[in-house]
């Protein structure tokens, strides 16, 4: 499959580390894993390294100055929301303690549940935003071509 690409495995060592995934699922939506990649250091700069306090603090102006960034990709709708992002994951950690404590909050529900779940809760999160951030943080996920057949149903 053409522009297709496994993305490394790896627990993220805090919140800014899962708040980068999400961020990451939110952008890689529509676009080219390659196109993502390439810019992918300017979004870590655009959005403070992912700290979700900062990310969260941003203002409209901070919306329109990003969009206007061309190191990043200059999508207005999926910028606001990350910043929406940004502040729901700051509930998740009031509530849980952390990001990843969240994620242990729903350890023994099954996949659908789960992805079901994330989709909810983070704006701009679709199934396959979904499959790869649990895939991408290193959360169990059904094989891909089983969790692609039972998409189509």
């Amino acid at each position: 499959m053409a522009g297709y690409e496994i993305p490394p495995r790896a627990v993220p060592a805090d919140d800014a580390g899962y708040f980068e995934k999400i961020t990451q699922a939110v952008f890689q939506a529509g676009f080219s894993w390659q196109v993502i990649r390439q810019k992918w250091p300017g979004f870590q700069r655009a959005f403070e390294n992912f700290d979700v306090d900062r990310v969260a603090a941003f203002t409209d102006e901070d919306v329109e100055r990003l969009v206007e960034d061309t190191g990043i990709v200059r999508n207005g709708r999926k910028i606001a929301a990350t910043i929406q992002n940004a502040r729901i994951c700051q509930g998740l950690i009031a509530e849980h303690g952390s990001l990843h404590a969240y994620l242990r909050s729903m350890d023994g529900q099954p996949y659908p549940q789960r992805e079901k779940a994330l989709g909810k809760r983070f704006k701009f999160m679709g199934p396959m935003g979904a499959y790869f951030f649990y895939f991408s943080v290193g959360e169990d996920v059904p094989e891909y071509h089983e969790w692609r057949a039972s998409q189509e149903k």
